[in-house]
């Protein structure tokens, strides 16, 4: 069977993507599960190496078939877009910029066909504001990239994946969202997205008010909004569940009992999973023509450039592109 095809992005060149990317390099058993180029500058790579102290070749390639893809050499696409003289966790714009330009080139080869997915290393939203970049995070820019409006996220961890019904909005906002309408589109999208992934079994939709509302005595959503799209979903045949107590439904999911969990916020999914197991939970980006997966944490520019951030996140990354790439093969 055709290996895996993988574009990491460097990630924001101050903060600590350089050498996390590095060390994941570094990992032989990534080797053996798909072929990974890396998207980003010669100059950041030799400093990321030098800081890590890791005696890997670089080898500079245009094209991703030119890849050697052995354990001991990265290859390296060089857009050539930073000088050496940049410093280690600082917010600038030739950083954001140089970040910016990774992801839309490893977006541009999982357009082409040329890789299944992209795997992202953290980059910083203050220093895209300073390059003038008109987008505030990655899964807006690979919205650009891919032409899908309102890509699907999915968190997954140790077998729990959670989908999410909405992200960066506050609580309010959140709760507004809560409505038959897209209850019953989410369970829809969960549904083909788990289908492309390969994941068996039935999707939980969590409940939103404590012991999902009681009939009513706490609240109305799961009476009037969230019960009948599940029940109108069931009756067209998907296989759904709930609304089940957010309490507990986090917990079955992670011991097996569901295939994944449509979580009604943002952080009613991210606390349950980075609870569990902070640096091991990985953001998947669905619904694509491609697959991504990216760390969920931080630049951390506070440590930045000093060798002590971990590698374990990007790593995770990496084996998750490896492991559902191949389902986005064209």
């Amino acid at each position: 069977m055709k290996r895996s095809r993988i574009a990491v992005t460097l990630g924001d060149p101050a903060g600590i993507g350089p050498e996390i990317v590095a060390k994941t390099f570094n990992v032989k058993e990534l080797y053996d599960q798909a072929d990974i180029v890396l998207v980003g500058d010669k100059n950041v790579l030799e400093k990321a190496l030098k800081v890590t102290g890791l005696d890997l070749k670089i080898n500079i390639i245009e094209h991703v078939n030119e890849g050697k893809y052995e354990f001991g050499t990265i290859d390296l696409i060089d857009l050539k877009n930073m000088p050496e003289d940049y410093e280690f966790g600082e917010i600038s714009a030739a950083c954001g910029k140089a970040a910016y330009e990774y992801i839309f080139k490893a977006g541009e080869l999982a357009m082409n066909g040329e890789v299944e997915s992209v795997a992202t290393s953290p980059i910083n939203k203050e220093s895209l504001r300073a390059a003038d970049i008109p987008f505030i995070g990655h899964t807006e820019m690979f919205e650009k990239i891919s032409g899908v409006k309102d890509p699907l996220t999915m968190f997954e961890v140790e077998g729990l994946r959670v989908f999410f019904l909405s992200r960066h909005l506050s609580l309010k906002d959140a709760i507004d969202q809560v409505k038959y309408d897209k209850v019953y589109e989410y369970i829809e999208r969960c549904t083909e997205a788990m289908k492309r992934l390969g994941v068996e079994g039935t999707l939980a939709v969590a409940g939103l008010n404590p012991h999902s509302g009681e009939h009513g005595l706490f609240g109305y959503e799961e009476v009037e909004e969230i019960s009948p799209a599940i029940e109108d979903a069931k009756k067209k045949g998907f296989d759904v569940v709930g609304p089940v107590g957010a309490d507990s439904v986090f917990a079955q999911g992670l011991q097996g009992k569901f295939g994944a969990v449509l979580s009604l916020y943002h952080d009613q999914g991210h606390i349950a999973t980075k609870t569990y197991n902070f640096m091991k939970t990985i953001s998947l980006t669905n619904s694509m023509p491609f697959l991504r997966t990216s760390v969920d944490h931080g630049t951390a520019f506070d440590v930045a450039g000093k060798n002590i951030a971990s590698e374990v996140s990007m790593v995770e990354a990496v084996k998750l592109a490896a492991k559902y790439g191949p389902q986005f093969r064209r």
